[in-house]
């Protein structure tokens, strides 16, 4: 997807050991993906459930263990303008 939309992100791992650590980088679940520090999903900065969990995703299509690949575009292309 980055290629497509020319671009070369930096990607970064993070670890979160435990719920103290959930509250104190805002965490909503695993996996969450996160554009310039912006998690990708539209929303969800007005969510407060801060988890040590598996997160699921409401998408167009349905429930999804993972992000809507194109909310992942939109906030690529957002990064880079």
């Amino acid at each position: 997807m980055a290629a497509e939309l020319h671009l070369d992100p930096t990607i970064d791992l993070v670890e979160v050991a435990d719920a103290d650590s959930a509250a104190r980088l805002r965490f909503l679940g695993s996996p969450t993906v996160r554009v310039d520090g912006r998690d990708v999903e539209p929303g969800a900065s007005e969510r407060y459930e801060f988890v040590l969990s598996c997160r699921v995703y409401r998408t167009e299509r349905g429930l999804a263990g993972q992000p809507d690949e194109a909310w992942i575009r939109h906030a690529l292309t957002e990064s880079a303008t």
